[in-house]
């Protein structure tokens, strides 16, 4: 099936054509704000990380940031640094450009200070935003799309009714030669050997090894992962154990075998389902999945959730009525007839994969529509 987008150089397709500004670290994130404010139709975005960051979790940090800004749907990125810190801007625009991003970079140091910072900043991403504008949607396959499926503020209806809809979106997207990515590891434990029954050899192995490691993370912190999952909200909308909602969780991913399991924010190798190992915390793993590449994200929600992307359009289900009707204007597809008896799994799973072929030729989600633009690193290790 056909879409219309945006062809990249490095062979990828965008359904949406942003420039980015983006800060290196925590100390430039008010000039790019300011350098936002001043040229309407670029997209800043800020964050509490790059700098006092060592090993693996800088490491995240890095892939995050760089996969983010190479992501499809964006066209161009200024990166703005400050001059000491551990993430350096150069470095991170190198890592990049390495991706085939069309990248400019700033240091406030280097310039002389915000004043003069901004005015030059301002300069480049008006250039960035120009050249923006000159490419063109032109045909692409379902088969160029990564679709992120999430879920947050689950509820007792979500394995019911959301989660098996887009279940069979997923699957119809993998047959159309596209990629899902099933994320949220703390959310597969107690169901893992049921989505491990269909891996292909070595990936069965994969995933458990990364359900061992956040069953270790807890124990190293001397708590229970229950205090936490599952959440307050889910236990209100009647779940009761976190095998519970595990079992709810993994219907996203739908029924294709398992072909890969990957790193946080890492771009998978394979078509199909792949695993990404992220948290289940819903802005963190959504920030994973787009820094992966996912250009969809399809969030299904039963106690209602407005989060957004700054990039990638969020596709909202609601599980049940009540919930799409109070939080309507959040919304965009009501899993809840099903529920009533209006309508089958499988016809939800037809509107959402409607709407995932609609939102990539550009009809705006609910999410972006109240420009939510919701950005969070997943941080593995202490500043030091």
């Amino acid at each position: 099936m056909q879409f219309s987008g945006y062809r990249r150089p490095n062979g990828t397709v965008g359904v949406r054509n942003h420039v980015l500004v983006l800060p290196s670290v925590m100390c430039a994130n008010h000039v790019v704000e300011l350098i936002g404010k001043r040229v309407p139709g670029v997209v800043p975005i800020a964050h509490p990380t790059g700098c006092s960051q060592i090993g693996a979790d800088f490491e995240q940090t890095k892939r995050t940031l760089a996969g983010f800004a190479a992501n499809p749907n964006v066209a161009a990125c200024l990166v703005v640094g400050l001059g000491c810190e551990t993430n350096e801007s150069k470095a991170l625009a190198r890592a990049i450009a390495e991706r085939g991003q069309r990248v400019e970079v700033i240091g406030i140091q280097e310039e002389g200070g915000s004043t003069a910072t901004i005015a030059r900043g301002v300069g480049l991403a008006k250039d960035l935003l120009r050249e923006s504008e000159r490419c063109e949607r032109a045909p692409a396959q379902v088969s160029d799309l990564i679709l992120g499926t999430e879920c947050g503020g689950s509820d007792a209806f979500s394995g019911i009714t959301a989660n098996p809809a887009l279940g069979r979106a997923s699957d119809r997207v993998v047959a159309e030669g596209g990629t899902v990515i099933l994320a949220e590891i703390p959310e597969l434990v107690g169901a893992e050997h049921l989505l491990g029954r269909r891996a292909e050899p070595g990936v069965r192995e994969r995933l458990y090894e990364l359900v061992e490691r956040v069953e270790a993370r807890a124990a190293a912190m001397h708590v229970d992962i229950r205090g936490g999952n599952p959440a307050p909200g889910n236990i209100a909308g009647g779940i009761t154990t976190l095998e519970e909602k595990s079992l709810g969780c993994i219907y996203k991913g739908g029924s294709s075998v398992l072909r890969e399991v990957i790193e946080y924010a890492e771009r998978p190798s394979q078509k199909g389902l792949v695993v990404m190992d992220t948290p289940g915390q819903d802005i963190e793993q959504m920030t994973g999945m787009v820094a992966g590449g996912a250009q969809v994200v399809v969030f299904t929600t039963g106690r209602g959730t407005p989060t957004g992307s700054p990039i990638a359009p969020v596709i909202k289900v609601a599980t049940n009525t009540p919930t799409f009707e109070k939080m309507r204007e959040n919304m965009d597809v009501n899993a809840g007839d099903v529920l009533d008896g209006n309508r089958t799994i499988d016809e939800v799973g037809d509107e959402i994969f409607a709407w995932i072929v609609d939102a990539a030729n550009g009809k705006q989600t609910a999410a972006e529509i109240l420009e939510f633009r919701d950005f969070a690193i997943n941080r593995i290790g202490p500043s030091f």
